[in-house]
C-alpha cells in the first residue's frame, strides 16, 4: 500500500479540533451548572426570606435572604401577604408567603 506525501500529519489538526470542541462544550457545561445552582439557592433565599417577612417583617426577610447567599432586592407586604424578590449571582426569584393563625390547642386533663 503507498502512501502519498500529503497524507502525512492529517491526524493532528483532527485531533487539535476535537479537542477544541470538547474544551468549548466542558465551559458551556460548566457555566450551565453553576447557572442552575444560583437559581436553586435563590429560590431557597427567597422562600426563607418570604417566611421570615411574614412572620417577623422586612428587616428579618433582608437578614434570611443574606444568611442564605443573596440579596433582598424586593419587599412588599400587603395585609397578611409577603411577596420577596432575592436575588443570588444573576439568578433572581420570587416568592410569597402568607401570615396564618395557629391555634394550639392544651389538653388540661391531666
Amino acid at each position: 500500500m503507498q502512501r502519498f506525501q500529503t497524507d502525512r500529519g492529517q491526524a493532528l489538526p483532527l485531533l487539535l479540533l476535537v479537542l477544541a470542541v470538547a474544551l468549548v462544550a466542558a465551559v458551556a457545561v460548566g457555566r450551565a451548572g453553576a447557572a442552575a445552582g444560583e437559581a436553586a439557592r435563590a429560590r431557597t433565599a427567597a422562600d426563607a426570606a418570604a417566611l421570615a417577612g411574614a412572620a417577623e417583617g422586612r428587616s428579618e426577610a433582608a437578614r434570611l435572604a443574606t444568611a442564605n447567599g443573596g440579596e433582598l432586592v424586593s419587599y412588599v407586604a400587603t395585609g397578611v401577604a409577603v411577596e420577596v424578590v432575592v436575588r443570588v449571582g444573576i439568578a433572581e426569584e420570587r416568592a410569597r408567603a402568607e401570615q396564618t393563625l395557629v391555634w394550639i390547642l392544651q389538653d388540661t386533663a391531666g
